[in-house]
């Protein structure tokens, strides 16, 4: 039995279709969500050849409002994943990724801790280092996973510049 061309075509156009569609859904609610937290712009690395207190390989997994673990913050590139580099300084942290580095500047930090997981992402066994900071009118929570693990040395190299800066 021969069946006509639009026979087979039709599902096909369907099926593009509706991969279309939700892709138009997902980059849309992408966007909503972008203009929800309506960020200043981050500080940038400035150039340096100071010697870091610290320094690391990471993954970054992301910035959430602060105490709200499910609360992602896209805005100006801070929703995006990836691979990033880390450096900590007296006077702030300076995260090194592709597309949108940004420094952390000792007067918004605000402390470090170990959390399970951060944006919807659990990350067993040693968990995430998490830098609690203040950016504007929001105070955030940024994680990431060190590939070293050495997440109390940087917890408390971070208290210790917070507490500095307390003084």
């Amino acid at each position: 039995m021969r069946q006509g061309i639009g026979a087979v075509w039709i599902p096909v156009v369907i099926l593009a279709a509706f991969v279309v569609l939700v892709y138009l859904g997902m980059w849309r609610g992408w966007r909503k969500r972008s203009r929800k937290h309506d960020l200043a712009p981050l500080v940038p690395v400035p150039d340096s050849d100071a010697e870091p207190v610290l320094e690391a390989s990471a993954r970054y997994f992301g910035t959430t409002v602060a105490g709200e673990w499910l609360d992602r913050v896209v805005a100006r590139g801070l929703g995006a994943r990836s691979g990033c580099r880390l450096s900590l300084f007296p006077d702030g942290l300076d995260v090194h990724r592709p597309g949108t580095s940004f420094r952390i500047p000792d007067r918004c930090l605000l402390g470090a801790r170990v959390a399970k997981g951060l944006a919807g992402k659990v990350i067993p066994p040693h968990g995430l280092l998490v830098v609690t900071w203040r950016h504007g009118d929001y105070v955030l929570d940024t994680g990431f996973r060190l590939t070293e693990g050495r997440h109390q040395s940087w917890i408390r190299a971070i208290e210790a510049i917070v507490k500095e800066n307390a003084a």
